[in-house]
């Protein structure tokens, strides 16, 4: 297989999937991308909105080459043949990776991601993965960052922030250095982050602890025993508190009514009044009359 390359690689991918039944590894290895990002144009997380290029129109790829592969899974894909020889350029030297502007709001998010999945890593190869300084790096590792309460850890490929083959390089590298730092048999030590087993932390506890066993299940005839022992002593309470409040019961006592005494004499000409009969009109008129009379006599 030739070292050569699509010239649009996401979009050789974005077509091959979508027009082909080649499998995702052989996708990956002809346009130098990661079987996971593969993966993700297939599923639309990956390359949204870039149209794909048919690289057998333009001449960088076979319809023989491609129809091998989807017969053979394990055939790897090999270029065409240039008609045209390109002239090699010159190399230029490395220069900081550069990072849009729409996403640099998002790179402290990846720094943190990655101090926390891969803290082996050093802080340059950091930098040269998402592009960022080493201040910040510090800042954020120390928790002194500005915007450290509102920072969330996000992988830096699903930001777009990197390659996911640049990461593998990068985390290979720092697991190659760690090795050799620390050779075989010497323990390595941890970087933090997790807690600490009870058998540590608690006194007392060693590494297997006797634990006292399980209680044995009440069969069938306990429960039942149980069960009616507890309905006795809450019928009983029950009749208890039922004869409790029976001789707690008092009948009131009966009380005499005294009649009260006339305090004036007022009041007793008033009660006098109340009690006497009604005169009506016709009655006072005949006893003025009777008495006319009797006047007369007296006169005479």
């Amino acid at each position: 297989m030739s070292d050569r390359k699509p010239l649009m690689p996401k979009a050789t991918a974005v077509w091959l999937v979508d027009n082909t039944a080649l499998t995702f590894e052989q996708i990956a290895e002809l346009c130098g991308l990661h079987t996971l990002e593969v993966k993700g144009i297939a599923d639309g997380d990956v390359a949204q909105g870039i149209k794909g290029m048919d690289p057998v129109t333009s001449g960088q790829l076979m319809r023989e080459e491609i129809e091998r592969g989807e017969k053979d899974p394990s055939h790897k894909l090999r270029m065409a043949e240039q008609k045209v020889v390109l002239p090699q350029t010159a190399t230029r030297k490395k220069r900081p990776r550069y990072t849009p502007v729409s996403r640099r709001h998002d790179r402290p998010n990846a720094v943190l991601w990655l101090l926390r999945q891969h803290p082996e890593l050093k802080d340059s190869q950091i930098i040269r993965l998402v592009g960022t300084t080493k201040p910040t790096i510090t800042q954020i590792r120390e928790r002194t960052h500005w915007n450290t309460p509102n920072l969330v850890p996000q992988d830096p490929v699903t930001l777009g922030l990197c390659k996911q083959l640049d990461l593998d390089a990068e985390v290979q590298k720092a697991a190659k250095r760690v090795e050799a730092a620390h050779p075989a048999g010497t323990p390595v030590p941890d970087p933090g982050g997790a807690l600490l087993p009870a058998s540590e932390t608690v006194p007392g506890l060693g590494a297997h602890p006797d634990l006292e066993p399980a209680s044995r299940e009440q069969s069938d005839a306990e429960e039942e025993a149980a069960v009616f022992a507890r309905l006795q002593q809450l019928s009983s309470g029950s009749e208890e508190a039922t004869s409790d409040d029976q001789s707690d019961v008092t009948l009131p006592e009966p009380v005499e009514e005294v009649a009260a005494e006339p305090s004036s004499k007022a009041e007793t000409d008033a009660n006098a009044g109340a009690d006497a009969e009604p005169v009506t009109p016709d009655e006072t008129s005949q006893s003025e009359a009777a008495a006319e009379p009797e006047t007369e006599e007296q006169k005479d």
